[in-house]
């Protein structure tokens, strides 16, 4: 049907184009009082045409909206070439299947893994043989069409390090650092401490080649060690292949744990406390090439986390690594805490008073004399609505990558090529030497009898592929929406961290001033690092989720903003970059 011609059709062609876009433009698309003339105060729209109208609307705003996401182009997705380097797959993940006392898989597994994977048939997915009883987590439900922001495959992500790499080196050291030091408090991880551990991981990351956490005068310091970055698509590389890592700002500064994380979340007549059931030192697993074989072949693990049963503030590594095992709040705390006024008691309030406004200065709704937002836009209740649906559509866009782009092996795979190359004598594992002479590893396997990475889960990780990190891109979607929702430029009130002698209670922090923006990053990263805590993920796989998770938020909004009526600019955040982006 050709509608040129059309009228309405022509309304609705120019919906997006116009002003206060939404359905406010009804005046203008022939909507008028029944005798023609102009409808005053007094004059009743009728009803079924109002909605008629209104039908018409929503459906040429799904269709220009479906448009704008398709003419998005699909990004180049390179990977490390591990997968077509390595005859035996050493370089790629493979947990889950069976594999050889070595670890290596078995190549008839991982060919009808590989054709399922080529083939996105959910019916070939059935026919992988698996060596254990645990499965292989989500692949086909990645493959859902996302109706909101852009789909999967139009993504972008730096290439993962290699396997034989100095990068990929120097991030294993790093997690041999993490798992000697999970008990040290946070407390000791700043300028001036004495602790010798921490002064050792700091400069031995110092001088490892190609690594990028985060660094003060070209150094990794006691304050910046095991502090989270992000990794971002480098624009100017049409090729897909370079990164570009940044440090966000405020996560260098303060406590290494976002003031989100030490404050109880207030939920109506309920409180959820920050503190936190953790695990003890004794849980340290995979140490051994049994348990190890036995976990990498999708085994259920035979051993459980022991839980310290005296709750507490999370205070070392091994703290974060038990919050990030599974934190089925963590979507809602920062929320929360932000949009409820502070109370008497603190466990049932907010972090600011009601008298203070947190919403972001664009909220239109600060502007009327006679509203207020509310669940169905601009309230608390829609913003906890879009965090959940930008949750979901993250998970996708990331097992995407993990499943079909990617296939990076997880760093427990990784320890066990170390043990083989250093234990036995398996000179075709190619890992670089700024790890195999490195005093983190010595000092793991004097301590723990093998070169294997030690796991804070029994379990380690899920069974799918390290890079991107799914734990991380969840931080990143909330901490970003969360910045564009609220004033990020807010300085938190009263900060606080662990006591250093006993972790069940907090004192204040003196320093510098910690901002609503700062402590969001934190909380992103704190996530994301929680799992590298826990020895299942690479500084890499993290860093890339947190730039992925926010372009996902940007195309989100984008579409978001397109359906409001309210009179609306737009929404503005900082991005981990430091950068000023608004939509």
């Amino acid at each position: 049907m050709n509608h040129d011609n059309d009228p309405t059709h022509a309304a609705r062609r120019d919906f997006l184009l116009r002003t206060g876009a939404g359905i406010a433009g009804l005046a203008g698309t022939g909507l008028a009082a029944a005798d023609g003339g102009a409808a005053g105060p007094t004059d009743a729209v009728e009803p079924d045409r109002y909605d008629e109208q209104f039908r018409r609307r929503a459906y040429q705003l799904r269709v220009d909206l479906a448009k704008a996401a398709a003419e998005q182009p699909i990004p180049p997705h390179p990977t490390n070439g591990d997968e077509a380097r390595y005859p035996n797959k050493i370089g790629s993940d493979s947990r889950g299947l069976p594999h050889n006392a070595r670890g290596e898989v078995d190549l008839a597994a991982w060919r009808q893994a590989s054709a399922a994977f080529a083939s996105r048939d959910p019916a070939e997915f059935e026919k992988i043989p698996l060596g254990g009883t645990r499965k292989l987590v989500n692949p086909v439900g990645t493959l859902a069409v996302s109706l909101d922001g852009l789909n999967a495959g139009q993504f972008a992500l730096p290439v993962a390090p290699a396997l034989a790499s100095a990068a990929r080196a120097s991030e294993a050291l790093e997690l041999y650092w993490v798992a000697l030091l999970r008990d040290v408090p946070f407390g000791e991880f700043r300028e001036g401490t004495n602790h010798r551990d921490v002064l050792a991981a700091a400069e031995e990351l110092s001088r490892a080649p190609d690594f990028h956490g985060p660094k003060a005068g070209g150094r990794v310091t006691p304050q910046t060690l095991f502090r989270g970055a992000a990794w971002y698509v480098d624009a100017t590389d049409p090729s897909g292949r370079t990164g570009r890592w940044v440090t966000p700002p405020g996560v260098t500064e303060g406590p290494y744990i976002s003031q989100f994380l030490y404050r109880d979340v207030p939920f109506g007549p309920q409180t959820l406390s920050a503190r936190i059931r953790s695990y003890t030192p004794a849980n340290e697993f995979q140490t051994s090439l049994d348990e190890w074989l036995h976990v990498q072949n999708g085994n259920a693990p035979r051993a459980r986390n022991v839980v310290d049963p005296v709750p507490r503030y999370i205070a070392n590594s091994r703290d974060l690594a038990a919050y990030a095992h599974a934190p089925a709040a963590f979507g809602l705390v920062a929320n929360q805490l932000l949009a409820t006024p502070a109370a008497a008691d603190p466990a049932y309030g907010g972090i600011f008073p009601a008298a203070r406004n947190t919403l972001a200065s664009s909220n239109p709704y600060l502007r009327s004399r006679t509203q207020g937002g509310a669940s169905g836009t601009f309230g608390a209740a829609y913003f906890q609505s879009i965090l959940s649906l930008a949750a979901s559509l993250g998970i996708r866009i990331n097992y995407y990558q993990k499943w079909y782009e990617q296939r990076v092996l997880r760093p427990e795979a990784f320890g066990g090529l170390v043990h083989h190359r250093l234990a036995a004598g398996v000179r075709d594992y190619p890992i670089h030497e700024a790890l195999l002479g490195s005093r983190a590893l010595e000092r793991s396997r004097a301590r723990n009898g093998t070169f294997l990475l030690p796991q804070v889960f029994p379990e380690g990780a899920p069974i799918h592929s390290s890079y991107p990190g799914g734990a991380a891109i969840i931080g990143a979607v909330t901490a970003t929406l969360l910045k564009a929702f609220y004033d990020e430029t807010l300085v938190i009130p009263n900060p606080v961290q662990p006591d250093p002698n006993d972790p069940t209670r907090l004192v204040p922090y003196q320093g510098p001033p910690l901002t609503v923006g700062g402590e969001l990053n934190k909380l992103a990263l704190n996530y994301g690092s929680g799992r590298t805590a826990a020895g299942i993920h690479w500084r890499s796989d993290a860093a890339a989720s947190y730039a992925q998770g926010e372009n996902l938020v940007i195309s989100l909004l984008r579409e978001q903003k397109a359906t409001f009526r309210e009179p609306f600019d737009g929404f503005s955040f900082t991005r981990f970059d430091g950068t000023r982006v608004s939509i």
